[in-house]
């Protein structure tokens, strides 16, 4: 049997709910809805039309976002009247109800030899056409040619069948889009958004040779791949897939991660208790003994590696105590007499132990598993590797603390940025050397790293400037960006204006959210109609009815050519989303 009299037949089976009416346009039909479909749910059901153009049949394809119920009779004002006083008007009231609804064309698909190729809406059908619900083997005839390609994260919002979506690897060739995308996830806590990333992984994990990084701040993706499950919520085992896909997974926790710059030594001492309890307050006192403490380390050959040692340490503690090294960091003889001073009653020993032991083990090598920065960001960027690995950095306060390091919000800053540092970098060499990357990285908690207002923190201000050139400049290297955040509104301006896939989960529809959501998708108050109605998974009454719904923009399914939003109700059980990609 042919593709095409396949599909003419699973149309002709297929149910009809209404046809076309008027006015409509080739930018949304106007939709007289059969009496026998008026009592279904139609808001966000798929359905497709037949037409002819070009002496071609094609197919167009979009979502119900609106239904409305007009009664012209009741809408004079006598008629009003009467069925305030009586609640009803027979013959006129339910008789002379009519349904009207509006689709958004998403997709059209013209059928020549046997083959379904994209087209255009380039001319509306005659009203009377009939309206059909799309279903599972619809889709299936019509995207044929993109089986091996096509990957789902749910059904179509408030139906069944499956929302076809595809991730196409950065490279060229099959499967590749022949070029990097940044990615953006948004929504509220509880949306679903940390799920559909995780998802969004293994679909790009599929392909060998790519690799995923991902900066994890809160350790979340970091249980997952280690295959500590949740009891509750949606526990995807994410070391089982990837080790069934052949994928390699590095994972890299604080204590395993050795911090290889000078800098990074100054600006964490600066930070941590150290100089705090020798009587040296935060400010430019502060910030200058530090400097000169790394700049001394290094004369005395020192290195970062050794900086642990008991040897190191008892040479800091001399250099601290050198009358020439304390009056470049406190002028007058009265602060140099209270430094002194407390210097001279500290317990070396417990300055060892408390303080100095927690800072310098970021920079010991010889620790279990341990690997620099540079070593790592070279081992997910070597495309001679035919199975590209997926490296995930666990920088959560947890891990930092169980291992016994000094940790805080401001160094977690730092080592983000020198992350962000060499990944630009190794990037940018990769690029003269014209290796093109076929890299995904995953950054978690976006917002609070790239927010729109400047930070006061200079740490933090300097990583909000290293993503945003690194967002700017990586994509023709072939490494793209995926970004989690709860906000829209408060996210930098550059790094939402270089996206080019969008998920909106629940949450989005108040206040600033709203209108940062409503300047993305250009004003479409059909589709913001339809995400309004989204609701709040954590109403539902228990966790196995919750629903996490999503509306996503770009070229991320071969039925958004049109560039038009989909909408999308993500699988809620991780056995329904396997079972339908990775049988």
């Amino acid at each position: 049997m042919s593709g095409k009299n396949n599909i003419e037949e699973l149309i002709a089976s297929s149910e009809k709910i209404g046809t076309i009416g008027s006015p409509s346009s080739t930018v949304g039909i106007s939709l007289d809805i059969l009496g026998t479909a008026a009592s279904k749910k139609l808001v966000g059901e798929l359905a497709l039309f037949r037409f002819p153009q070009d002496t071609k049949i094609h197919y167009a394809l979009g979502q119900i976002t609106e239904v409305q119920l007009r009664n012209i009779w009741l809408e004079d004002p006598t008629m009003r009247s009467l069925a305030r006083q009586r609640g009803q008007v027979n013959p006129v009231s339910g008789q002379q109800d009519t349904h009207l609804g509006d689709m958004t064309i998403s997709a059209v698909f013209s059928g020549e030899n046997e083959k379904f190729e994209p087209s255009i809406l380039g001319t509306i059908p005659p009203t009377g056409t009939f309206i059909h619900l799309v279903n599972d083997p619809i889709l299936d005839a019509l995207l044929a040619r993109y089986r091996n390609e096509i990957f789902y994260l749910g059904h179509v919002y408030g139906s069944t069948p499956k929302l076809p979506l595809w991730f196409k690897h950065f490279g060229t060739g099959q499967h590749g889009a022949g070029e990097a995308y940044h990615i953006g996830i948004f929504g509220k806590t509880g949306s679903g958004k940390s799920v559909l990333a995780k998802m969004v992984l293994l679909a790009y994990a599929r392909y060998s040779d790519m690799a995923v990084f991902v900066i994890d701040p809160q350790g979340e993706f970091s249980k997952d791949a280690r295959g500590v499950l949740r009891a509750e919520g949606f526990p995807l085992n994410l070391s089982d897939i990837l080790s069934k896909l052949k994928k390699r997974v590095v994972i890299k926790s604080v204590k395993e991660l050795v911090l290889d710059r000078w800098d990074l030594f100054s600006e964490i001492i600066y930070e941590s208790p150290f100089f705090e309890r020798l009587s040296v307050p935060k400010g430019e006192n502060r910030r200058i003994a530090s400097e000169v403490l790394a700049e001394r380390l290094q004369r005395a050959q020192i290195t970062l590696s050794n900086l642990h040692e008991r040897a190191s340490f008892d040479a800091a503690w001399q250099i601290l105590g050198d009358q020439n090294v304390q009056t470049i960091f406190y002028r007058t003889q009265q602060s140099r007499d209270r430094f002194n001073s407390v210097y001279q009653q500290a317990d070396q020993g417990e300055f060892f132990t408390s303080f100095w032991g927690p800072i310098t083990e970021l920079f010991r090598k010889n620790r279990s598993g341990a690997i620099t920065v540079d070593g790592l960001i070279q081992q997910t960027f070597d495309i001679t590797n035919p199975q590209r690995p997926v490296v995930v950095i666990d920088l959560s306060k947890e891990m930092a603390a169980a291992a016994g390091l000094f940790w805080n919000d401001t160094i977690q800053a730092l080592v983000i940025k020198r992350l962000l540092d060499g990944l630009t970098y190794s990037a940018e060499n990769a690029y003269l050397e014209n290796r093109f990357l076929n890299t995904l990285v995953i950054l978690d908690e976006a917002h609070r790293l790239a927010p729109r207002e400047e930070l006061e923190n200079e740490k933090q201000e300097s990583v909000r400037a290293a993503l945003l050139d690194a967002v700017r400049t990586t994509r023709k290297y072939g490494l793209g960006w995926m970004f989690i955040s709860q906000t829209l509104s408060s996210l930098h301006r550059e790094i939402i204006g270089q996206l080019r896939i969008f998920f909106f989960g629940f949450g989005l529809g108040l206040g600033t959210e709203f209108m940062a959501l409503k300047e993305l998708i250009g004003g479409d108050q059909n589709a913001l109609k339809l995400y309004q109605t989204f609701r709040d998974p954590h109403s539902a009454f228990d966790i196995t009815s919750r629903k996490y719904t999503f509306m996503t923009i770009g070229p991320v399914s071969p039925l958004s050519f049109a560039g038009t939003p989909l909408f999308l109700t993500a699988f809620n059980t991780p056995k329904e989303f396997l079972d339908n990609n990775f049988k």
